[in-house]
């Protein structure tokens, strides 16, 4: 999901884990710790050149079940044996500076205030240390799951991405209320029993948010899969997945055997659902089906993709599983890759959505965003 909320349910672990024995600085932690795997957008950066495996680097490895074992012990290791003599230094260098200030506040107003560098006895132990980075850590990719990308929870040892297409990547009801609680939470001591509840409260209510989502797809599936039965469309498989900010309106697309059929539901909807008919048009990129830039691609797009040739050795990969959007009078693919083909070799342009979206002579990036947003509210509403 978005980096908001995974630093939002790092904090809460940090909290959970060892707020009681380092108050605040644990919710600190565990911000950074559910930050982590999605460094990954730079780490790519560094192990490749080509925007392809960059592409399918993110929710790779640093999204897994045993980076999360190990980074959890390396950073408790450090935080159990360097940590303390590096926190010991940085409040000594912090308390010279406050003592300068009250030496100069002392001659000004002939007072006598003595400050002493406080010290630690509760430090905590390598097991909570350990505790806190596993959970801020491991909890971010189990939240990436539950949305459309996809997340490789088994590597290195499969590439098998799970997602549950349940939640959109950015999803204001599951983050926010989350996040109130967690602030009103810090202006609590760390002993006290309200700032426990709070931050209980903000988990107890995302996973509720969260439990909602979950029935509210076998729902939808159910309308979808019934509209298209009606329709008498003869679908090979089915996904679906809701939109930008919100869990009430949903995309379908069912794959046939030559094309795709896309169709937008709300759950305010009182009439059928209409359906688009895309040609896949994979003939065009045929012959390179076994190149391993293709098999990438496909396993990336979940095989939800169609293809279009732009000009003479240059195509659209326009993947089609977040559905489509409304673009000079036209409902086109949310977003899409543009590949090249040079001497038999396949390669991708970056991927710049400024560029996307401002397609069809819209004005501006923003004002592009701002049209389809009140395209969702509308159609959110049922109409």
């Amino acid at each position: 999901m978005d980096s908001l909320t995974q630093i939002v349910l790092g904090a809460a672990c940090g909290e959970v884990a060892l707020g009681k024995k380092i108050g605040n600085k644990a919710m600190l932690w565990g911000a950074i710790g559910g930050t982590i795997p999605d460094l990954d957008v730079f780490v790519r950066n560094w192990i490749y050149d080509d925007a392809i495996h960059r592409e399918a680097f993110h929710r790779g490895f640093m999204h897994s079940i045993l980076f999360a074992v190990l980074m959890s012990i390396l950073l408790a290791i450090y935080f159990k044996t360097l940590h303390p003599y590096v926190s010991y230094y940085i409040r000594k260098m912090w308390f010279w500076i406050k003592k300068s200030f009250v030496y100069v506040y002392n001659k000004i107003f002939n007072k006598n205030i003595v400050l002493e560098i406080p010290i630690r006895k509760d430090y905590p132990s390598f097991k909570d240390w350990w505790w806190l980075w596993f959970l801020s850590i491991f909890t971010h990719p189990i939240l990436d799951c539950f949305t459309a990308y996809g997340t490789q929870l088994f590597a290195p040892f499969s590439n098998y991405r799970v997602a549950f297409n349940n939640i959109a990547v950015v999803d204001p009801l599951y983050t926010l209320p989350f996040l109130l609680f967690l602030i009103l939470a810090m202006f609590f001591k760390r002993t006290s029993q309200v700032r426990k509840t709070l931050v209980w409260m903000g988990i107890g209510i995302s996973s509720a948010y969260m439990l909602f989502t979950v029935f509210n797809k076998f729902y939808v599936d159910d309308v979808f899969e019934k509209n298209l039965k009606e329709q008498n469309i003869p679908y090979e498989r089915f996904t679906s997945t809701p939109t930008l900010f919100n869990n009430i309106l949903w995309w379908g697309t069912a794959e046939t055997e030559d094309a795709f059929y896309m169709g937008e539901y709300s759950i305010f909807d009182s009439q059928p659902i209409s359906f688009i008919r895309l040609e896949k048009n994979h003939q065009l990129l045929g012959k390179y089906d076994d190149t391993e830039e293709m098999q990438i691609m496909k396993w990336f797009t979940f095989g939800y993709y169609t293809l279009q040739e732009l000009e003479k050795d240059k195509y659209r990969l326009n993947y089609i599983k977040y559905g489509l959007r409304e673009n000079d009078g036209k409902q086109v693919p949310v977003f899409g890759f543009d590949l090249m083909v040079d001497n038999g070799k396949i390669s991708m342009l970056e991927y710049d959505p400024e560029d996307d979206m401002t397609e069809g002579g819209q004005k501006s990036f923003w004002e592009a965003i701002k049209k389809e947003l009140g395209r969702l509210w509308t159609r959110m509403q049922g109409n």
